[in-house]
């Protein structure tokens, strides 16, 4: 596998301390992300902004070379969506995603781990399930996209979410 220069410098952490990504993760941590959806780069960018509860934040600077490091392996493709480029998984890039399962594993776990020790008083159960919900509301968002009624109750749903949350710190 062919790793760029760039990746993985901890670009975009705070404070420095270390390093999120490890020589040629963050092209890995690509391909899983664009596994299940196209994905553009800004959306790469906030999901893992997400993951990492902020504690990472790649730029584009970093994004954008690693995309053309992928399209260059024949393990993305990308496609024109409006004004944006999206990217999804090539047949190649599948194999490389199967062939190296445990690495990603393993980088996901120390972005999940970056989080953890970047907000320790945000517990894990509790971002496991923002993480979660995030996913669903946007999965379900986007597969009836259309349907006004959804989205109302899926915004109810939330409000009303918020304001039992909010209704613990008075307890």
């Amino acid at each position: 596998m062919r790793h760029g220069r760039g990746e993985g410098r901890g670009h975009g952490h705070r404070g420095g301390r270390r390093r999120p990504l490890n020589h040629g993760d963050l092209r890995l941590l690509i391909l899983e992300l664009v596994s299940d959806e196209a994905r553009h780069g800004y959306d790469l960018i906030r999901e893992i902004e997400t993951r990492t509860g902020g504690a990472y934040v790649p730029s584009p600077g970093v994004i954008y070379p690693a995309l053309e490091a992928l399209l260059d392996l024949g393990w993305v493709e990308a496609e024109m969506d409006g004004q944006r480029r999206t990217f999804r998984l090539t047949q190649e890039g599948r194999k490389e995603r199967e062939a190296s399962a445990e690495i990603i594993e393993g980088i996901e776990t120390r972005l999940a781990d970056l989080q953890e020790s970047e907000r320790p008083e945000d517990p894990q159960d509790v971002r496991g399930a923002m993480h979660r919900l995030r996913h669903t509301v946007r999965d379900t968002v986007r597969a009836g996209s259309n349907d006004e009624d959804t989205r109302k109750a899926i915004s109810d749903i939330l409000a009303d979410a918020q304001e039992r949350i909010a209704a613990l710190k008075g307890e």
